[in-house]
Parts: C-alpha cells; structure tokens; sequence
C-alpha cells in the first residue's frame, strides 16, 4: 500500500500529533495497575530472579527475538492480522499459562509472548499502510521493542526510538536485535520477576501480558503514526518527532 503526500494544513498535522501524545501518554497506565497488584518497585523486580538467569538473559532475549522475526513474519501467509484486543487476549492467556508453574514455565512461555508482541507491532504497521515485506519496515517493527518497557521509569527512554531512520541502510535483522536486545532483556526479565511473586503466579503472568501487549501495540502505533504523518504532510520526520517530544513531555503519565 503506497501512501501518497497530501496537503494537510498546520492545524490537522497538530491535531493528529495531539492524538498521537494522548496514545503515548495512556500507553503505560495498565503496568501501573500491574505493579499495584504484585505491590513492588519495577526497579525491584529483577532482583528476585536467580542470579543465573539475570546473566543470561540477554542472550536468552536475543536468542528469541531472532526466533520471533522469523515465526511472525512466517505467520502473515497463514494467519490474519487480528484486532488489538485479541492480541491482547491471546498475550494475557500466555502470560496465565507461563505463570503458572513459575520460573521454568515462565522461560519457556517467552518466546511464544515474544513472537506474539512481535507479529502485534507488525500488524500496527500494515494498519498505518505500511508493509512488513519490506526490509526497513522489519527493522522498524523490532526498533519499537527498544522503547523503555512498561514497567521503566525513564520517561526519556521511551522516545528515543523514534528517532531511527525507517530505511535502515546496510545494517542487517542481526544488528537491529544485537543493538535493542539488552533493553528488552531488562523488560522481560521485569515480567519473568512478576510471574515468580508466590500465589499470583498466574495472575501475574496474565496482568505483565496484558500490560506489555498494550503498551507495545500503542508505542507502534505511536511510531508508525508519525512515519505516516511525515509522508502524507510531506514533513521532514525529525521536526515532526520534535514536535512530538515537547507535546508527550506535556502529556507524560506519572510513573511510581
């Protein structure tokens, strides 16, 4: 699907970046929920998993998020994009199962969530005319993985990606993951903490599903929004995501 610049006055590109800090700014408000309910600190979360798994995390998170690319972009030739919330639904039903024996079932639950988040942020992508076919749309669509987690307190952080490039040149899929892999390890090893609490196990695992699948579907809406916005407005990208900055600094969610 091509998307043809239009001409579209100031006031509806600003109306449609207020739209698009209001999806950023609610894009974190269920992990608050979340945290209530587990009653700890996100920043407290690892430190309840054994120090075994801490230390290989990373690798674990690159490892499936390789995994993912592939599953997800395989699944487009045999599965429709779904509706968010039966991504969400699907991810929360991941989340119980994983739960519900604790760590060992929580690890191998990963990549499963892993590739349903990733096939989620790319149906976000096609929504906003845009094709996962194409090699600098993958890229984009792990880039979203490198927002701050749902869970993290550095408001900055959950800017930052949107800064790259959507045409990715000579990086290839490896490089992408290597470089947003250490972020996403600190983000899943939050919910792989949460589904450890004792008794909530399950419940744990459903709600940190539930949190993580809305906040990534709104970050990639978010990001391809204002992909989209910058070609339909015939807008240079970098002063769009300015704008965009100062108006989700504006709009920022307190986190706890």
């Amino acid at each position: 699907m091509e998307i043809i610049a239009k001409q579209l006055d100031e006031q509806e590109v600003a109306r449609r970046l207020e739209a698009l800090a209001r999806t950023h700014a609610r894009a974190a408000t269920p992990a608050l929920q979340v945290l209530n309910m587990i009653g700890g600190q996100a920043e407290t979360l690892l430190d309840r998993l054994p120090p075994q798994v801490r230390v290989r995390l990373e690798e674990a998170t690159e490892q499936a998020l390789l995994a993912a690319m592939e599953a997800a972009h395989r699944s487009r030739g045999t599965v429709a994009d779904s509706p968010g919330w039966m991504t969400r639904a699907l991810s929360t039903a991941m989340g119980a199962a994983g739960g519900w024996g604790g760590l060992p079932t929580a690890l191998a639950e990963l990549p499963a969530t892993t590739t349903i988040l990733l096939r989620a942020i790319q149906d976000v992508a096609v929504e906003h005319g845009f094709s996962p076919e194409e090699q600098g749309v993958r890229h984009d669509c792990v880039q979203v993985f490198a927002a701050a987690g749902p869970l993290d307190h550095d408001d900055g952080a959950d800017l930052a990606f949107l800064s790259t490039r959507l045409a990715v040149t000579g990086a290839t899929v490896q490089t992408v993951i290597a470089r947003v892999a250490p972020r996403l390890a600190t983000v899943l090893g939050q919910k792989l903490a949460a589904q450890t609490v004792p008794v909530l196990g399950a419940a744990a695992g459903a709600a940190t599903n539930y949190a993580y699948a809305s906040y990534y579907q709104q970050m990639a809406h978010v990001h391809f929004g204002l992909r989209r916005l910058a070609i339909e407005a015939d807008r240079d990208h970098a002063d769009l995501v300015a704008e965009f900055r100062a108006l989700a600094g504006q709009r920022t969610v307190p986190r706890r």
